[in-house]
């Protein structure tokens, strides 16, 4: 399930709302600032769905 509240999307997964707010930390970037946001919530991401397919 989805959660939004105030323009924040909430999963109820930790590890992928923390993803998400990472992603938020890229507003109002540069291009290089957002290379290191986004390379960092897709390593959360896959580690997320790396612990799915072990559990």
């Amino acid at each position: 399930m989805v959660a939004v509240s105030e323009g924040v999307v909430r999963t109820g997964v930790a590890e992928v709302d923390g993803a998400l707010d990472r992603l938020g930390e890229g507003d109002g970037a540069g291009a290089e600032q957002w290379v290191e946001v986004y390379e960092d919530v897709h390593a959360r991401l896959a580690a997320t769905l790396a612990a799915l397919d072990r559990g």
